[in-house]
């Protein structure tokens, strides 16, 4: 079922690329050509709006593919959170995510030279 409404979407989604790249630039947004020119593939005012209604049911439908695949995907696996794949063990026992990773078995923390503050001599 996943697979089939993967591909529908992506299906849709070229189409929706197709749609809006055969659209004529009315505005001239980025300055490029296509906006004022007379000799385009689709002049008709009814071609128009046309391309701009298929624009839309392609959008609705790119939408509710996407709403679909999003529930899909949290229906199947409900605990894929990262958070949810750890195991819980308490702090301070030596268990914890980092100490679970592996590398050194020995923890050492350095001793401090001396407890008394440094003084600076006046040579």
């Amino acid at each position: 079922m996943e697979t089939v409404l993967i591909v529908v979407h992506l299906m849709i989604v070229v189409a929706l690329v197709g749609v809006v790249l055969l659209q004529r630039s009315e505005g001239g947004g980025l300055g490029i050509g296509g906006g004022g020119s007379g000799g385009g593939l689709m002049t008709a005012r009814g071609a128009a709006s046309a391309l701009t209604r298929v624009t839309g049911i392609l959008a609705a439908a790119f939408f509710a593919t996407s709403l679909a695949l999003g529930i899909l995907a949290a229906n199947n696996n409900p605990s894929s959170g990262i958070l949810n794949q750890i195991e819980s063990t308490t702090q301070g026992d030596g268990n914890g995510i980092l100490n679970q990773l592996g590398g050194s078995d020995t923890t050492t923390t350095p001793e401090p030279e001396s407890t008394e503050p440094s003084v600076p001599t006046g040579n």
